[in-house]
């Protein structure tokens, strides 16, 4: 099984007089990346969550949202009054007549806050960390169940490519044999105009053979298929070894486009450059 990159995941954990949410917001990156928002008094608890994110998750950007919600009384609030002190005196230096209300000094920054026993503060730190472990199973679900739509797509393209792989192979004898008749006919007229010898017709032709054989690039691009479809059948971290692989199947489709000088052949290789792209764009999905 194969997983997106992408997803969500969201768990809640009451206790007694709180309740700890956490969301889980995941998206792509080269590598794993986390970006954790937890409250000002949990501040110790941030390197934890960042642990089990890593344990869990190997590639994506993880933003992570921790909430407490307390049911609140009149003994949980505090008031910092020499911090409230402080902004009043440096507003009075600014000037007259900037005195602040209180109302305007309880909405500055660490004036009013929350009180809590040492014990409280513990108890609402597991419930965190259990509300991130059972968000990060949901995060998980809900990649794992994207990875399946994408492997499905990916094969679904996988097979288009190789249709077009095999029907360029069959038809690449048939061109070169045609053009190396017409190259005779051509080089035939010239030499009875100009005097030119058999051994130069059989080097031209040796030539536009040599430029027009895509044998080597289509039995490559056959192999880069063998090597994908193995991999989503074994599943696991592959979105680097996907990447890779669709940009040199990518890569022998322009070779093979750019050797053959037949309409048919083109339009096979252009249908299959369109199903490697649109590869190449969901493997940058997955982990």
């Amino acid at each position: 099984m194969i997983r997106s990159m992408t997803g969500f995941g969201m768990a809640e954990v009451s206790q007694g007089t709180f309740t700890a949410r956490v969301e889980l917001r995941s998206g792509n990156h080269r590598f794993l990346q986390t970006k954790i928002r937890v409250p000002a008094e949990h501040g110790d608890v941030e390197a934890k969550v960042e642990a089990l994110l890593k344990k869990g998750l190997i590639r994506g950007a993880i933003t992570a949202s921790v909430r407490i919600e307390r049911a609140l009384g009149v003994k949980d609030v505090s008031v910092n009054t020499a911090v409230a002190r402080r902004y009043q005196e440096e507003f009075r230096s600014l000037g007259d007549g900037l005195d602040l209300t209180k109302g305007e000094l309880a909405q500055l920054p660490g004036v009013v806050g929350l009180s809590a026993e040492e014990s409280s503060r513990t108890k609402e730190s597991a419930a965190i960390l259990k509300a991130v472990r059972e968000a990060l199973k949901e995060l998980l679900c809900a990649r794992e169940e994207e990875g399946e739509s994408l492997e499905r797509d990916l094969k679904k393209n996988l097979a288009v490519v190789e249709k077009q792989r095999v029907r360029i192979e069959k038809r690449m004898p048939g061109v070169v044999k045609a053009r190396q008749v017409d190259l005779r006919r051509r080089v035939s007229l010239l030499m009875e105009d100009r005097g030119l010898i058999e051994g130069d017709l059989a080097r031209e032709i040796s030539i536009l053979a040599d430029k027009l054989d895509v044998s080597e690039e289509v039995v490559r691009l056959e192999s880069h298929v063998e090597r994908m479809s193995a991999q989503l059948a074994k599943g696991g971290e592959l979105g680097r070894q996907l990447d890779f692989l669709v940009q040199e199947m990518f890569r022998e489709g322009n070779t093979i486009g750019s050797k053959c000088n037949d309409a048919k052949v083109a339009h096979m290789v252009v249908d299959m450059k369109t199903h490697i792209e649109r590869m190449r764009e969901q493997v940058q999905n997955i982990e």
